[in-house]
């Protein structure tokens, strides 16, 4: 229950999960600048299952390492033990509670991925597939509240009716879950369509937990537009919307036209993380040593790292030292680019 009190989704600025970008260094990246809550990427059930916990002195991590094939699935340390939600791919209950036991003395929050529409969760059962099945969704919550001492969330994404995606939002919040988290978007909805914030308004006045809402900006002839709905302040979290984020100032303007109490950032924050500074971005070239000293400190493979490198450089990668950096395939020579 201690970490059920120290973590809060009131008046906070997240790092959203994002696949393949959310290891260890962004992460601490992220917390370096401001944010005050960290998700990982989707872990499906079955590899962390297969996971032992190592203490890593070394590193001063702990290392989750499958132990079909001794590779690191999940790492972390004490520096973000009370800011990092560990988010489950499952379509099974008791697989989804076994690996939510595995890293609960490690983590501060568990949510379980039901919006994800890509083939992969769908043909797994996982994901958005489970917004089809209710009954099954609640049971998975339902076995992860029980199995562990620590808040438990879901992150959905609306359905094409507003009536029947409040009632899928009350049943999943019978389960004990501390909040759920919207995506104002439906599963065959891609980033030009709104955000249906008011979905997010409805769902947030008929639940009684904190609503983690996505809430979309979006630009017409350049022309910056928030919102054509003003939400009143029922503990909403908004996130998302991010690839229009510029500045901190935007996403106070998402807390003082949406009246929610927190922001969720995903796009922006993996090409600037220094998005979550209050007082203003800093140069690329900063961010990305910044990144790559957590990188080198808690020895990230090199793939992921130059993964996240190439989307922080984008168009960059085009220069002459983004060819050099293209040609690396170590951490030595990544750094020294």
């Amino acid at each position: 229950m201690e970490n059920f009190k120290q973590l809060c989704y009131d008046n906070k600025v997240i790092l959203a999960p994002m696949v393949r970008i959310n290891t260890l260094p962004m992460r601490l990246l992220a917390l370096d600048y401001g944010a005050d809550i960290v998700y990982t990427e989707e872990l499906i059930d079955h590899r962390l299952i297969k996971c032992s916990r190592h203490v890593n002195d070394t590193l001063q991590s702990i290392d989750f390492i499958d132990k079909s094939n001794a590779t690191v699935v999940f790492r972390t340390c004490s520096r973000e033990k009370l800011h990092v939600v560990l988010q489950i791919g499952t379509s099974d209950p008791e697989r989804a509670a076994k690996a939510a036991q595995v890293v609960e003395q490690d983590v501060a929050g568990i949510d379980i991925n039901m919006g994800c529409p890509k083939d992969f969760s769908l043909k797994g059962g996982m994901g958005a597939a489970l917004l089809s099945c209710p009954d099954k969704a609640c049971t998975i919550l339902s076995a992860v509240v029980s199995a562990v001492s620590i808040p438990v969330t879901c992150k959905i994404r609306v359905l094409p009716d507003i009536n029947d995606t409040i009632e899928l939002c009350k049943k999943l919040a019978t389960t004990g879950i501390a909040a759920i988290a919207v995506h104002g978007r439906t599963v065959k909805e891609r980033p030009n369509h709104p955000n249906r914030n008011h979905f997010i308004k409805a769902i947030s006045e008929a639940l009684d937990i904190p609503v983690i809402a996505k809430l979309l900006l979006i630009r017409y002839t350049n022309v910056l537009c928030l919102s054509r709905y003003v939400l009143t302040n029922n503990n909403v979290c908004f996130s998302g919307g991010s690839k229009e984020i510029e500045t901190f100032e935007d996403i106070t303007k998402f807390k003082n036209i949406t009246g929610c109490s927190s922001v969720m950032i995903a796009r922006t924050a993996e090409k600037n993380c220094s998005i979550f500074k209050r007082d203003g971005k800093l140069e690329l070239g900063t961010i990305i040593r910044d990144y790559l000293h957590h990188a080198v400190d808690y020895d990230n493979v090199a793939p992921n790292t130059k993964y996240c490198i190439q989307n922080m450089l984008r168009n960059i990668q085009e220069t002459e030292q983004g060819r050099h950096f293209l040609e690396s395939t170590s951490l030595q020579q990544i750094w020294f680019v």
